[in-house]
């Protein structure tokens, strides 16, 4: 079953584009990751599904249910993390996430509670004393107290420390193993490839490619190091090699297509070491944004 379908969805702001026939499904349970750099139009997306923004054209639906038309009671189930948060700096913390736990229809004080132990943040303090980083903390209780049954995470591990970012990977995935589906945009591709069964990559407001993590990095392109003062880098000048260089006596280029041709032309060099591998998902992203 998908809990997100979006059909050429489409955003423009003024003659402005925001995001293009973007196409995809999110399935249940599923951590989905949505990756692109800054205005590539991952918050123009993520602010339509919770119809903060209306669309151009297209349409999208959560838990079978157009996201315009229903929006109020869809957002009941939805977690929503923005990349920037902002508050009403006079409140204290306890104050401000009662306010939102007043929204929904189910008492959220035993869960506040225990985000806020893990999160360690201070209830009784002030907004405006916090830190971008608690505040930040303060965003992620606010978008898990009522338990949602998806989360939708814009950037959510800005102004984080790394600590505090691996509490909230964790709690992430024990969400998910309780049945919560996740919507994980970031442009921080370690994160995604630590979470995500699958991840779209956008570029320029549209989809270019979705595919599973591993396939991503296992099907596409070998990453190849050889080290030898007389290999000859000519020789890999052929169909399916890419980004090749020579550098201190190493040579180095990405492959498609079939290995044993690359094994061939190797054999026939004085080599001293080789290195196959995959490559990381940043290069692998790299490659498409070229």
């Amino acid at each position: 079953m998908s809990i997100i379908e979006v059909n050429n969805l489409t955003k423009y702001y003024g003659k402005a584009r925001g995001i293009v026939n973007v196409s995809f499904n999110v399935d249940e349970g599923e951590i989905f990751g949505f990756v692109g750099p800054n205005g590539a139009g991952k918050s123009t997306t993520i602010r339509l599904l919770l119809s903060l923004i209306f669309p151009s054209g297209g349409e999208a639906k959560i838990f079978g249910k157009d996201c315009i038309k229903y929006g109020p009671e869809l957002r009941q189930e939805i977690g929503y993390l923005p990349s920037e948060v902002f508050y009403y700096e006079r409140m204290k913390v306890i104050d401000l996430l009662k306010y939102s736990a007043s929204f929904y229809k189910k008492d959220c004080t035993k869960r506040m509670v225990e985000l806020s132990e893990l999160m360690e943040l201070d209830l009784n303090r002030r907004i405006d004393d916090l830190s971008y980083g608690n505040k930040k903390k303060v965003g992620i209780v606010q978008g898990l107290l009522h338990q949602p049954k998806l989360i939708l995470l814009d950037e959510p591990t800005s102004g984080l420390d790394p600590l505090m970012q691996r509490k909230f990977f964790n709690l992430i995935k024990e969400e998910n193993k309780r049945g919560v589906t996740v919507f994980f945009s970031s442009h921080i591709l370690g994160e995604v490839q630590k979470l995500c069964n699958r991840v779209a990559i956008i570029k320029e407001g549209s989809i270019i490619d979705i595919q599973d993590i591993e396939k991503l990095q296992k099907d596409t392109y070998k990453k190849v190091r050889i080290l030898g003062s007389e290999v000859d880098e000519k020789r890999f000048e052929i169909e399916g090699v890419s980004k090749l260089e020579k550098n201190n006596g190493a040579v180095n280029f990405f492959f498609k297509g079939d290995i044993n041709q690359i094994t061939r032309i190797i054999s026939e060099q004085r080599i001293t070491d080789l290195t196959i591998e995959e490559p990381t998902l940043e290069e692998i992203f790299m490659h498409y944004y070229e």
